[in-house]
């Protein structure tokens, strides 16, 4: 393929993908960012059962708007009749197959890497699953809260009182980031070798990863970081502090200099900043009870806002509790002028542009698709009649209201 100025990285790249929730959908969607195409395979009719998460996003599934833009969609009961001449008409013209089935689905049903590496040896495929594809545990199901809890976040996450899970779907995005980059990483090693691979991405393996911090702190069964709420477990001040408005500010204090620099300016007591009691981060973390006591008895004073001018003026690290809301509004993302819009069967969206991508580059933003809506046109690409699967089964595109 000749370059052109604006060519998108993966420009020339196919990417076949059973997929279904968060995980695998959140990886292919980074790939169609890059320039991939992306043809979603998905059951007549329902499609994704993400589909059907709830219909906050006027009508549509919130989790499915925001993880499947920019695909293709094509209905395909792989049981029927004439479906496996199709998959493999695709897989003959694929470069990537993403697959987040059921453990032990797609081995079931040819799709495994050591069955199709003879017949695509520059096939890359990339299997996702909660556990990984050997072990005690492979067969067990798994979603993103239960391996929050298997992996030990949930153990570290909350108040002293009560465990908390992430408020967005944390080990599902955790496993589509990496089945994300080592699908690039193996693209960049068939451009070598001419040679595709497997790639086994585990949910469980993916957290754990994420959780080095908590795991190295409580080495050779050392106590782990105790739950503390919103504030951090072993770094003092760094948290939420309540203004004399009702409101709170995130601060977060990383060093020595920080701390007197903080007591001198911000909260105008220099005299904290020589009380032996809090002299180190250690001592601070440990003698926090004590500590806060005097923080919010100077923060009683102080509006968020007069707060925040302090902490600016001092340059001290600090941001605001914002809304979802807020987050839509946020000053800093309309200045880098970082929203888009994208097309959906109920109308344009709103759509926050994929973060990071070159200077030298516009990643696409197309449409987020309806179950099957390119089936025919497929069909007729692939050499079968646009009729090859009998009648498209009419669909839905909206799930079930959840407050």
């Amino acid at each position: 393929m000749t370059p052109t100025p604006n060519m998108l990285p993966l420009e020339g790249i196919t990417v076949v993908s059973l997929e279904h929730a968060i995980a695998a959908p959140f990886c292919t969607r980074q790939l169609a960012e890059l320039g991939a195409r992306v043809i979603k395979l998905e059951r007549p009719g329902v499609g994704d059962f993400a589909r059907a998460y709830d219909a906050r996003a006027r009508g549509m599934a919130s989790h499915f708007v925001w993880s499947n833009r920019s695909k293709e969609s094509m209905a395909l009961d792989l049981k029927a009749d004439g479906a496996d001449a199709i998959l493999q008409a695709l897989l003959a013209r694929a470069d990537v197959l993403v697959q987040n089935l059921a453990p032990g689905a797609a081995e079931r049903m040819g799709l495994s890497y050591a069955q199709l590496k003879d017949a695509h040896p520059g096939l890359i495929v990339c299997d996702i699953s909660g556990y990984g594809a050997d072990g005690p545990y492979r067969d067990r199901k798994a979603y993103d809260l239960l391996i929050q809890a298997e992996s030990g976040f949930l153990s570290v996450t909350g108040t002293p009182e009560e465990m908390v899970k992430a408020g967005c779907s944390i080990a599902d995005i955790a496993a589509g980031m990496y089945a994300y980059s080592n699908i690039l990483a193996a693209l960049l090693r068939r451009t070598r070798t001419g040679q595709g691979c497997r790639i086994d991405v585990s949910m469980l393996e993916a957290m754990v990863e994420w959780m080095g911090y908590p795991l190295y702190y409580s080495l050779d069964d050392a106590a782990a970081p105790p739950r503390t709420g919103a504030f951090h477990a072993t770094i003092y001040p760094y948290g939420p502090f309540e203004t004399g408005d009702g409101k709170s500010v995130f601060i977060g204090i990383q060093n020595e200099r920080e701390w007197v620099v903080f007591c001198e300016r911000v909260l105008q007591r220099a005299e904290l900043a020589q009380d032996p009691r809090f002299a180190s981060n250690a001592l601070r973390s440990v003698a926090r009870d004590e500590l806060q006591p005097v923080l919010r008895e100077v923060l009683r004073s102080l509006t968020a806002e007069q707060f925040i001018e302090r902490l600016d003026a001092a340059r001290i690290a600090n941001g605001r509790v914002n809304q979802m809301s807020d987050v839509w509004r946020h000053p800093q993302l309309a200045a880098r002028d970082r929203w888009s819009e994208v097309a959906t069967p109920v109308g344009p969206m709103p759509a926050l542009k994929a973060p990071g991508v070159p200077d030298v580059m516009r990643a696409p933003m197309r449409p987020v698709p309806e179950v099957g809506e390119h089936t025919q046109s497929l069909l007729l690409e692939l050499g079968f009649p646009a009729d090859a699967l009998g009648p498209i089964p009419s669909t839905s595109i909206t799930g079930t209201e959840d407050d």
